[in-house]
């Protein structure tokens, strides 16, 4: 059975989370709540109330990671006020260059400024395409592999310009440190959800295995519809999912999707529509499943089978438009 996996991405919901257990389990508490503009759903079994905790590693999170907060460390990092880290900004930094080094560049987290380019950064709405000469200019200041970490905490940029964006590992990320601190207080049994990241550990409320429902790619740009396509079953696991369908813009009448293709500064034309992925970590999840959805299928599908302790779900659409399912040999039985 898959001993520790991490979910993250919206396309995933979490069933049977009734507030249920035996006599001599402890019982089940709930904490929800917004962070990061984003909602968040908490359910674990501990004999003592660990919100506050879960309080402050967010708000720990959002002061380190935040692109968004002014006030941030990254925001700081970005402005070039300061080339100083903390240990949270180098384990994504560090995670990030892994996931761009594997995919082969298809990921990366200096993408912020071509995202605002094309309308899908925080406050941002375009009416046109960009025009190549504005997209090649920005991607002069995009790059991971041109920067680096010095004396093990100073972080230079490949330029002045660049940028980071790590928002496709830091909710992952935020998952898997609220994990952590659940297992150092003794509590082994869990679900994690934050802004449709999720970690589920040990038993369900109901004292079984976690069901976990995969949604349809259903495009949807202004709420979230939970079309269940696949479910599966498991004791602990994660699961990353990534897709367009849910965050896209119709400009010049065509559909825009928000994944940047890093390698060419445009969106993603890949024929997959969405991808679940199962790995040993939150943060390592999400980063890849960010990563798939810029490539084509094949090359995704050889990607995942390469990494040890690594599975995917992923899914196009037939001609006679019917979803097709492309499991690796690792992912667990699908219920349809």
């Amino acid at each position: 059975m898959l001993k520790k996996i991490f979910c993250a991405g919206a396309a995933v919901l979490l069933l049977c989370t009734m507030l249920v257990g035996c006599d001599d389990a402890k019982p089940f508490r709930q904490y929800e709540g917004v962070a990061w503009n984003t909602s968040f759903h908490i359910t674990y079994a501990s004999n003592v109330s660990l919100d506050d905790s879960i309080r402050g590693l967010m708000n720990t999170i959002e002061m380190s990671l935040s692109p968004f907060n002014a006030g941030s460390l990254l925001s700081k990092i970005n402005r070039n006020e300061s080339d100083s880290t903390d240990e949270l900004i180098r384990r994504v930094f560090e995670k990030s260059v892994w996931v761009n080094k594997v995919s082969k560049g298809s990921f990366d987290p200096t993408l912020g400024p071509l995202i605002d380019l094309w309308g899908f950064g925080a406050g941002k709405s375009i009416n046109t395409l960009p025009e190549k000469a504005a997209i090649d200019s920005v991607l002069e200041h995009v790059g991971i592999e041109d920067c680096r970490m010095l004396d093990g905490y100073r972080l230079v940029k490949k330029d002045p310009n660049t940028e980071f964006n790590f928002s496709a590992v830091a909710k992952g990320y935020g998952c898997d440190l609220v994990s952590q601190m659940f297992l150092r207080n003794g509590c082994r049994d869990y679900m994690i959800e934050i802004g449709g990241e999720i970690v589920v550990n040990g038993l369900s409320p109901r004292r079984g295995p976690w069901r976990v429902m995969i949604d349809a790619p259903i495009p949807s740009n202004d709420s979230i519809i939970h079309d269940g396509m696949a479910v599966i079953e498991v004791d602990s696991c994660s699961l990353a999912t990534s897709g367009n369908y849910r965050n896209y813009r119709l400009i010049d009448g065509r559909m825009v999707g928000h994944t940047i293709d890093g390698l060419t500064g445009y969106p993603s034309n890949s024929r997959v529509l969405s991808v679940t992925i199962i790995a040993p970590e939150c943060i390592m999840a999400d980063g890849l499943a960010t990563a798939c959805m810029t490539m084509e299928l094949e090359k995704a599908y050889e990607m995942i089978d390469s990494l040890p302790d690594t599975e995917a779900l992923f899914v196009t659409m037939s001609l006679d438009r019917k979803w097709e399912l492309h499991p690796t040999p690792g992912f667990p039985a699908i219920d349809r």
